[in-house]
């Protein structure tokens, strides 16, 4: 791996650990509501990215699907909303094994077969996400949790939406284009419905997590991909919820539990057995 290469995934995995980090400061630490995150988070992604596209040229070819922006949506309000409670490192846990088990199951669906090994490692890979939900000291909200787990889901959706994308960062300009009058939409309801406190300190967090570790951090990731293999890409994005924990503790105080533990390292041990050994033809 080239030190450009390096770089380049190491800042990508750390805006994706950054996400959970800044959103469940902000939704802990503020009082600003999911709704306004996410409607400020959307907004100064499309605004990030639609600036990149027209420096280099691109922005009147802009791609994606209202699909496509739907899912975002979708991610991005059940994301914020289960971050409300959830501490970042399990949630982040949770995101991440649902997206992969999630996208595993709709390999099986088009016609892709598992060999032996990684059906175990599907079979780990579930065993702890179930773990992790199970009534104990250390779970989360099972409502919350839940709602990380359709986040999970809704980012799959996302991803299978934009696999056929000639040029991926378009592609996602133009979702988060789409999605955000949805969002704006959805704040002012709820502004016209209650009371809405956009605490400057709340929206610098929401800013900060659309424009750097959503828009920019997708760049970076796209630029990445260019030059990893995708079993490699795959096993990277493991230390995600391992960064993200490790976040939460440093920045938030929250405690990385023996539950948080043993149900990373049957995710990890389980996504890893499928992303690294070869699939049956």
């Amino acid at each position: 791996m080239t030190p450009r290469l390096f770089a380049l995934t190491l800042l990508s995995l750390l805006a994706f650990a950054g996400n959970s980090l800044l959103c469940r400061i902000a939704l802990k630490q503020t009082p600003i509501d999911p709704t306004s995150f996410v409607a400020i988070r959307l907004l100064s992604g499309a605004l990030i990215l639609w600036l990149v596209l027209y420096l280099q040229r691109q922005s009147r070819n802009l791609e994606g699907s209202w699909f496509g922006a739907l899912a975002l949506l979708a991610y991005a309000m059940t994301f914020a909303f289960a971050y409300s409670q959830i501490p970042a490192g399990t949630g982040a846990l949770l995101l991440f094994a649902s997206i992969q088990i999630s996208m595993i199951l709709y390999g099986l669906v088009i016609g892709e077969r598992l060999s032996f090994v990684q059906s175990i490692g599907v079979a780990f890979a579930v065993s702890g996400l179930v773990m992790l939900m199970l009534p104990s000291v250390g779970a989360p909200p099972l409502f919350y949790g839940f709602l990380m787990i359709v986040s999970g889901i809704a980012w799959s959706a996302y991803s299978v939406a934009g696999r056929g994308s000639r040029n991926p960062a378009s592609a996602t300009a133009g979702n988060f284009i789409r999605a955000t009058p949805i969002a704006l939409v959805l704040f002012f309801l709820q502004f016209q419905a209650s009371h809405v406190d956009l605490d400057p300190t709340g929206v610098i967090y929401a800013v900060a997590s659309g424009a750097v570790t959503s828009g920019l951090g997708y760049i970076l990731w796209y630029a990445a991909l260019k030059e990893l293999k995708v079993t490699h890409a795959a096993t990277v994005q493991l230390s995600v919820p391992v960064l993200t924990a490790f976040g939460g503790a440093l920045f938030l105080g929250e405690a990385v539990t023996q539950l948080l533990v043993a149900a990373s390292a049957l995710i990890i041990l389980g996504v890893s057995l499928v992303v690294l050994v070869k699939r049956r033809t």
